[in-house]
């Protein structure tokens, strides 16, 4: 039987055995309610105050302003809305994000405008980039907020963040970036890039699924309460806390970081490798900026070939991957990313994500380089489309 190749790392990460060892006791005997003025609770207080230390460290904050959410999605949420409904009755009703946020955002702002908000939904260039230029010009005495994300999770992309950090707090305009491709793969000073909102997600880290950090920074206009409740969070957000979720966030975000320069180079050689011998297939393309992008990113697009087709294929090979076609979540169209740089539908549909992380090997990279030309030939000669565009 041979070993699964698992390159998508953008849709989630295996858990670290050191993060796992360090979550055990918060399952089993620790189990102590972190309200409880008891020992055990104490102890459960006393975990959760140092994970949140280990996240404020990670991204240059204050402990006071890190808040822990159930997911990056609560958090983009909870950011978005909470800024939305504190400055929309004081006139400011317009929100500004880019065309190719995860849905997590774009969601929430389609919410907003049925609420009456103005949206501004800004295009990016061809590499996936946002321009700081178009930030500038959208923003207006009614803006309540600009989001953009860090990086994008589908093509790598990584946005000037500190750029249009500095035109937002200039223009004294809240910023908030869904950092969660980035958080733990990128360095990340909130300060130094005038951040005014993060969110971020564990499971994308080797940490564990379903545990979040939204970064609120001390004197932007916010709710005080988001989830009513108990006084949890500050008073912010109700509901007992997921104490063996918030330790392996702080120990996985913590274990992330150490070495980074490392792993990064290690991570990006396999990346680029990749990157060149699958782009040497005729009629292949690469989605996203040639090097401003995330270390373990890469999304080709092949002409001829059907996303799912594709996916299908590589799973039959034990390569777990990752498509821009959202065939596999029932809907015939594809990716808004990708349609966003530019691509056509029929190219778009035919796009690969293989996303690397610090667990992948060398040799896993050449047996994908193997395995895809394989499958697409293979699907190419079953296709009509290919046999009328080959030889274009």
């Amino acid at each position: 039987m041979s070993k699964m190749i698992y390159a998508d790392n953008a849709a989630t990460t295996q858990v670290s055995q050191r993060v796992l060892q360090k979550m055990l006791p918060w399952l089993g005997q620790h189990y102590g309610n972190p309200s409880s003025i008891y020992g055990i609770g104490r102890e459960a207080r006393a975990a959760i105050e140092e994970a949140r230390s280990q996240v404020a460290q990670a991204i240059g904050a204050n402990p006071s302003e890190i808040f822990f959410t159930s997911c990056g999605t609560e958090a983009d949420n909870w950011a978005i809305k909470g800024l939305a409904h504190t400055l929309g009755p004081k006139g400011k009703r317009h929100i500004i994000t880019s065309a190719i946020e995860h849905h997590a955002v774009l969601h929430t702002c389609k919410a907003l405008e049925k609420e009456g908000f103005s949206v501004t939904y800004l295009p990016v260039d061809r590499y996936g980039l946002v321009s700081p230029g178009d930030v500038e010009k959208a923003i207006s005495r009614e803006t309540a907020l600009v989001s953009v994300m860090f990086a994008n999770n589908e093509i790598g992309t990584i946005q000037p963040v500190a750029e249009i950090g500095a035109i937002c707090r200039k223009a004294g305009v809240p910023f908030h970036t869904d950092a969660v491709q980035a958080a733990g793969h990128l360095p990340i000073d909130v300060e130094a890039m005038n951040i005014d909102l993060l969110s971020l997600s564990a499971h994308k880290f080797h940490g564990p699924k379903g545990i979040g950090v939204l970064y609120i920074r001390k004197g932007v206009p916010f709710p005080t309460v988001f989830m009513d409740g108990g006084g949890q969070e500050r008073g912010r957000r109700a509901g007992t806390e997921n104490v063996a979720g918030i330790v392996g966030l702080g120990e996985a975000l913590t274990e992330a970081l150490e070495d980074l320069p490392e792993k990064t180079a290690r991570v990006t050689a396999m990346r680029d490798r990749l990157i060149s011998e699958l782009t040497k297939l005729p009629k292949s393309h690469l989605n996203g900026h040639p090097t401003r992008r995330l270390p373990g990113s890469c999304n080709i697009s092949f002409e001829g070939v059907e996303g799912e087709s594709l996916l299908l294929l590589l799973d039959n090979h034990d390569i777990c991957a990752s498509s821009g076609s959202a065939c596999t979540s029932g809907s015939l169209d594809p990716s808004h990313v990708l349609l966003a740089i530019g691509l056509p539908h029929e190219i778009a549909h035919g796009s690969l994500r293989l996303t690397l992380g610090d667990l992948n090997t060398p040799d896993e990279v050449e047996e994908i380089i193997r395995t895809v030309p394989q499958v697409v030939e293979r699907l190419r000669a079953m296709s009509p489309v290919w046999e009328k565009i080959k030889d274009e």
